[in-house]
């Protein structure tokens, strides 16, 4: 099932709201180590549960590079079409 942007951005304020205690409003601007206090282990995390929740299947390279949370949403979208 393609994921719309606002899926995305869902999951990603729910796993790191649940895992990581992440309270505050995100934008795409949201960077994932600084803002959201994500770790390369917390990534890879994050990169499973999409793969899971939208049966895709994503690199974990192209994931580490990916910056913020508008970069993640770009990413993702064309990986399910």
């Amino acid at each position: 099932m393609c994921p719309t942007e606002t899926k995305i951005r869902e999951l990603i304020k729910e796993l790191t709201e649940d895992y990581y205690g992440g309270e505050e409003e995100y934008t795409d601007e949201s960077r994932l180590v600084e803002d959201l206090g994500l770790d390369s282990l917390d990534t890879l995390e994050l990169l499973m549960a999409f793969e899971e929740e939208f049966d895709i299947e994503l690199n974990e390279e192209e994931m580490e590079k990916l910056q913020t949370i508008g970069e993640v949403v770009k990413y993702l979208i064309p990986k399910c079409q």
